[in-house]
């Protein structure tokens, strides 16, 4: 384990005492000051992780070292690392000073010391001037940034956020990705962020791990993720995708439904069935003669931005446009995409797999999928 890793996660098994496995032997490490985060459905182990992390539960199996100490029986309060949970779990009773001073008082600090930390971890927040305020009288956000100046007060290497933004409205909730990933970079730890809402990770992250029924299917960049999607779950769980069946020719060739298209994939079987991935926005509508395929519009809403376009091709695909032209319903439009806009995916391919063909597409220069 080199400096930059401060938790790492080695075949990790969790197991409730009814048989249900809820992770199933997982691997990884965090870096230092980076802003990470779980993604997934419910149910899929990202809640759970963090448990584990922050001592509230105990792997099965398995071993989760902190700063290369294993910490599976170490007690909650003896790790560095500090919670938000998703309804903040202020106290109502305890104005905004004395709940960021709670955990201080707790460790018998000094109270002139105490003064100083709060006051500063309340600034680090924006809510300076807040000390003598009442939590019920602050708004949602306010609770959220009182929640997290209590947690970054005692100073931890790791901060473990559980999906705290799901009780904010639309507007505010937006505010407050931008305010959590400043305040990520000016406090310079280590963030985990747990939430299940795609959009919400891709702006936020340095890096997403996305879940699915205890495994880690994907690990990357939010662009890895979205550009290159391992398989169909993440495709699908991670923005809107058209997904169809179709095969590969040859190195650099994908036939749908007859229709022979460029792409930048190569490494597969001569007349391989894969799957073809393409984004919504990288579709663009053109004339029919103009276009790589034809295609008839079925419906469309618009969605300020843009208009969201469902068309069906002649074998009955249906395909996902999202373009600022608008269409006509029942009329015939053509579509046409660039050959690096496809993504080719193979059935039920693993993340080794994966690995393998990204390696050889560093060495080769050819995304050998």
């Amino acid at each position: 384990m080199d400096n930059r890793t401060i938790i790492r996660f080695e075949h990790v098994f969790m197991e409730y005492d009814d048989g249900e496995v809820v992770l199933n032997d997982i691997s990884f490490d965090i870096e230092r000051g980076k802003f990470y985060t779980l993604l997934g459905p419910s149910g899929c182990g990202k809640t759970t992780i963090l448990r584990l992390i922050a001592g509230f539960a105990t792997p099965t199996k398995g071993t989760i070292t902190l700063n290369n100490k294993v910490i599976n029986q170490v007690p909650a309060n003896e790790r560095q690392v500090n919670t938000v949970f998703q309804d903040y779990a202020l106290f109502p009773h305890l104005n905004v000073f004395e709940n960021v001073a709670f955990g201080l008082r707790v460790k018998k600090v000094k109270p002139k010391l105490i003064e100083e930390k709060v006051r500063e971890a309340l600034r680090f927040v924006n809510l300076s001037g807040y000390e003598k305020r009442e939590i019920r009288e602050m708004s949602g956000g306010q609770r959220q940034r009182v929640a997290i100046a209590r947690a970054i007060v005692n100073e931890p290497e790791v901060l473990l956020l559980d999906e705290p933004l799901s009780a904010l409205d639309l507007k505010l909730r937006t505010e407050m990705q931008y305010e959590l990933r400043e305040l990520q970079r000016r406090l310079g730890i280590t963030f985990i962020f747990v939430t299940h809402d795609q959009e919400e990770a891709l702006a936020m992250s340095d890096e997403i791990f996305v879940l699915n029924k205890g495994v880690i299917q994907q690990s990357g960049t939010p662009i890895d993720i979205y550009d290159e999607p391992i398989n169909r779950f993440v495709a699908d769980f991670i923005g809107e995708s058209n997904i169809v069946p179709a095969v590969m020719i040859e190195d650099y060739v994908v036939e749908v439904n007859g229709m022979r298209f460029d792409c930048v994939d190569a490494g597969f079987s001569a007349h391989e069935p894969v799957e073809l991935v393409l984004r919504p926005e990288d579709l663009e509508i053109t004339t029919v003669a103009q276009g790589k395929m034809k295609v008839r519009v079925d419906t469309q809403l618009f969605r300020g931005v843009h208009y969201e376009i469902v068309c069906y091709d002649e074998a009955g695909h249906e395909w996902l446009v999202h373009s600022t032209r608008k269409a006509s319903v029942g009329e015939e439009i053509g579509l046409t995409f660039e050959p690096e806009a496809i993504h080719i995916m193979r059935f039920n391919e693993t993340e080794e797999e994966f690995d393998k063909r990204l390696e050889a597409y560093e060495h080769e220069g050819a995304y050998v999928r």
